[in-house]
């Protein structure tokens, strides 16, 4: 058995626009009303996965959702043509692209009982990732289906919102030995809502079967939530022995790293003093939503967006970093400017999963030659671009419905994910 660590992408639907339905979300808000590139969007993620595996890491893929969602529309009396615009663009997110907030991933060598275990999320805290679920579900259901290996666990029940791996980290000495995993939760009563609830948080934790003794609850500051840190991914990253974390990014960051000390002896925390990058850099930036990944031939690269290369202090402080001859050895910008625009980098778009590839349903997973064919498929049918307000337009509808029909006969799922 070959246990590797393998990134799953979301590929950038081809419903892909900028309503500005995220509260917390700064780019989201920021960038709401703008003109859409659905088609550039997919691209940048394809180009972004081939960087990935030109690494020598194994990379997976995720499937666009079903847009617009008929079924949730219907639960709430009304259709694509007659739901008021907020609905309707609920309908047509293209949010389901940031395979981070698909599932919570513990591997079998933290269970219990030996399997690896996903929870999906449930995203209730916003209205247009609430009915995300149950196509996540049966993507995760055909992609995992071993069930010697995997369990896969529908969402933790609402109220208590789950948003997933973004507000979930695990440290190792070695990807296929136990672990520790942490789980950063919120609390309510500043600007925005928080998202993960502790709730949420510990019962994933039972679902799984963890030892609570490597098991931490850590809960994310007010002030990285008020400043626009709507997951804890997008103040912190960890990966294999390294937490690389800003400042504020926690409540209680000593209470919080002693306890992470005491549990794994060997962590090497790396923080980044609000002095030299401030919140609002890190987050403009979105230097720590970033993939943190180890190499085949030693040490870790981390993988920023471009934007983290165009913020002076940022990219600065990169710099100093890797002349420390620390473990994380370099730095790679990818260009994802489509999908950061509504407020998802790279940490965003990728689930983490701690497996063998041979257990896992080959569709899924991906090499460069399949790559291209799904490009092809992109270049040939996603829309050049989309205006939110032509969300209603039943051309546009159409040609969103035939790209996804396409993408997934293409992939041979037809079978198992026809909505």
């Amino acid at each position: 058995m070959t246990v590797r660590e393998i990134n799953f992408d979301g590929i950038i639907g081809p419903s892909h626009n900028y309503a500005g339905l995220s509260s917390g979300n700064l780019a989201s808000k920021r960038n709401a009303g703008a003109i859409s590139y659905p088609r550039a969007a997919a691209l940048q993620g394809i180009e972004k996965m081939r960087g990935n595996l030109r690494l020598g890491l194994k990379q997976g893929i995720f499937l666009p959702h079903w847009r617009p969602d008929g079924a949730w529309l219907a639960q709430l009396g009304t259709d694509i043509g007659g739901a008021e615009p907020h609905l309707r663009a609920a309908a047509m997110s293209a949010s389901s692209m940031w395979a981070a907030n698909a599932a919570t991933v513990s591997p079998a060598s933290d269970t219990a009982d030996g399997r690896t275990h996903l929870t999906i999320a449930n995203l209730v805290t916003m209205p247009h990732r609430s009915h995300e679920w149950p196509q996540t579900l049966a993507q995760l259901q055909v992609a995992f289906s071993a069930k010697d290996v995997f369990a896969v666990h529908p969402p933790i029940p609402a109220p208590f919102g789950d948003e997933g791996a973004a507000n979930h980290m695990r440290l190792s000495d070695r990807h296929d030995e136990a672990g520790v995993e942490i789980f950063v939760y919120g609390q309510s009563g500043g600007l925005f809502p928080a998202r993960q609830h502790i709730e949420a948080s510990k019962a994933v934790a039972r679902r799984h079967r963890l030892d609570p003794a490597r098991t931490i609850f850590a809960r994310q500051s007010d002030e990285a939530i008020d400043a626009g840190a709507f997951h804890n991914d997008v103040v912190a990253v960890a990966n294999e022995t390294v937490l690389f974390a800003h400042e504020h990014a926690f409540a209680d960051r000593a209470t919080f790293y002693d306890a992470l000390r005491e549990a794994m002896p060997s962590v090497c925390i790396i923080e980044v003093p609000a002095a030299e990058v401030s919140l609002a850099d890190a987050i403009r930036s979105y230097l720590f939503n970033a993939q943190l990944v180890t190499l085949p031939e030693g040490g870790m690269a981390l993988v920023v967006p471009t934007e983290a290369r165009a913020t002076p202090r940022v990219w600065r402080w990169l710099e100093a970093l890797i002349a420390g001859n620390g473990p994380i050895r370099r730095i790679i910008p990818v260009d994802i400017r489509q999908s950061m625009a509504n407020g998802g980098g790279p940490a965003c778009l990728r689930l983490r999963v701690v497996a063998d590839p041979a257990d896992i349903d080959p569709r899924f997973l991906v090499d460069e030659a399949r790559l291209d064919r799904i490009a092809a498929v992109i270049a040939e049918y996603w829309p050049e671009q989309i205006d939110p307000s032509s969300l209603d337009d039943t051309r546009l509808i159409a040609r969103i419905e035939q790209s996804w029909l396409t993408l997934v006969d293409h992939l041979q799922l037809s079978g198992d994910l026809i909505p």
